[in-house]
């Protein structure tokens, strides 16, 4: 079946490792005759979340950004890739923010295959609270399915990732997605 996988970026390196990562996952899920997006949130206008909750009963935010048209897609996906470089234990900000500014729709990000990617100079042990950052989120999304990780550890130059197996762990979860 050809599904719909949205990569969401969080790096704020473009061919950062992270984002590398990304590029992988995609010629897989190509390969495999899935459609594919990657967006490269560091491109994007998304203001942090207000906490006015404005959008309580519209299910729209009040703000003016690229964010709107991200939650649709990301409601559209059939599979939703989020990749981030662990900065002091967590998720880089920029991918942070696009996840708080999910509440106007979140309940409607609903049954969506979700694979975690991170990067980090120290090693796996490190990374866990980020992929329990990641955990946390579509904890709260109904029916989320986590397929698949990729914990690309001691990795920290960038293009550093070049050299490991990683990017062939993304290429192939991309290809079973």
């Amino acid at each position: 079946m050809r599904k719909n996988v949205l990569v969401l970026s969080g790096s704020p390196r473009k061919n950062g490792n992270s984002d590398m990562l990304c590029d992988a996952f995609i010629k897989g899920a190509e390969k495999a005759g899935h459609l594919t997006e990657k967006i490269f949130i560091q491109n994007k206008k998304i203001f942090p979340c207000l906490a006015c909750y404005g959008c309580r009963n519209t299910h729209l935010c009040v703000q003016k950004d690229d964010m709107g048209e991200i939650l649709e897609k990301m409601v559209q996906a059939d599979v939703i890739v989020l990749a981030t470089p662990v900065y002091f234990y967590s998720l880089s900000g920029q991918l942070k923010t696009l996840i708080d500014r999910t509440l106007p729709q979140y309940t409607q990000i609903a049954n969506k295959d979700f694979y975690f990617m991170a990067t980090a100079a120290a090693g796996k042990k490190s990374m866990e609270r980020t992929m329990d950052a990641l955990r946390g989120f579509t904890d709260c999304l109904p029916n989320a399915n986590i397929k698949g990780y990729v914990y690309g550890a001691g990795v920290y130059e960038k293009g550093e990732i070049e050299n490991t197996s990683y990017l062939k762990l993304a290429y192939d979860m991309g290809i079973n997605s």
